[in-house]
């Protein structure tokens, strides 16, 4: 046997003892019964895929999504084109929206119209990339008041991702935001975190536990202390990222079934620079879409 074959062996049986291990915690009466109503979907990020929206949607179809979530299009002949594809291929979607200028007034008038017209789309939900990390309190809570007024009465769900760069980039900063914002709800995505803090969060369990308490929608990254995501969750050296972050989301999956609600969850890993890659060549160390696909059956067999 070559070297090669060996190790791809090698791999796809850890990968498979990763897996095992973790159906076996599911299957161990760690979660309670599902309420009526409950139900799991899992969607695709278009996130370095090259190709229109029949094609994205296609291999969406074909790799066993539920749905996708993409940044809400703008543009009125790519809005059409996507809505065409999503409604063809029978698949549901997010749409993820924010703003990008460094002014918090223009900021808050590019996230009022990406809000509206993504609420204009009927969505599962919108998720948002929301003010900067260096906005004043007051400016940044300008946006997610916004977003709770703009949603109501459309049965929409808008969130905010804890994502680096935003407002809810830290976790003693969301949890000053979640105390002041009652109406706040969260994106989880704490692959961010880990790199924001330099550890699997360890030390700040409560208010991890206070931003879980506010999720409605998760980004199922996996990150570490020196990077928002490992090269591949399969690998070993990984596992004790990948067990950090399923507690994470059992936390979610839990109260989304007591509740007798829909859980999504959008498998997010991403493609260079996200996925790690070998110098001057810059080809990626491991296959995005795989990876994924990986992540969406562990998540299918884990809560469904």
């Amino acid at each position: 046997m070559n070297s090669s074959r060996r190790r791809f062996i090698e791999k796809v049986s850890l990968a498979s003892a990763l897996l095992s291990a973790l159906e076996a915690t599911s299957k161990n009466n760690i979660f309670s019964s599902a309420q009526p109503g409950f139900t799991l979907q899992v969607l695709a990020t278009n996130w370095g895929f090259n190709g229109n929206w029949e094609a994205f949607a296609k291999k969406v179809a074909q790799s066993g999504y539920d749905g996708v979530e993409v940044w809400a299009p703008l543009d009125s002949k790519s809005r059409e084109e996507f809505l065409k594809a999503m409604s063809k291929h029978e698949l549901k979607f997010g749409l993820l929206i924010g703003g990008s200028d460094r002014d918090p007034a223009k900021h808050l008038e590019q996230f009022h119209k990406a809000l509206q017209t993504a609420l204009s789309m009927k969505p599962l939900y919108i998720n948002c990339h929301s003010g900067k990390d260096w906005f004043s309190f007051e400016d940044n809570k300008k946006i997610i008041d916004l977003s709770y007024r703009e949603s109501q009465g459309s049965g929409i769900t808008v969130c905010h991702e804890t994502h680096r760069g935003r407002i809810l980039y830290s976790a003693p900063v969301a949890k000053t935001y979640i105390d002041q914002i009652p109406d706040l709800r969260v994106t989880a995505d704490l692959s961010h975190w880990c790199v924001v803090h330099e550890s699997l969060l360890e030390d700040q369990s409560e208010t991890v536990a206070l931003a879980l308490s506010k999720t409605e929608h998760i980004h199922a990254r996996i990150g570490h202390a020196e990077g928002p995501q490992v090269s591949d969750p399969q690998a070993p050296e990984w596992a004790k990222a990948v067990e950090a972050h399923v507690k994470w989301w059992d936390v979610v999956a839990e109260r989304k079934r007591k509740e007798g609600k829909a859980l999504t969850i959008l498998t997010e890993f991403g493609p260079p620079d996200y996925m790690p890659t070998e110098p001057y060549s810059r080809k990626p160390l491991a296959d995005q879409w795989g990876i994924n696909v990986f992540v969406k059956d562990l998540l299918r067999k884990r809560y469904s």
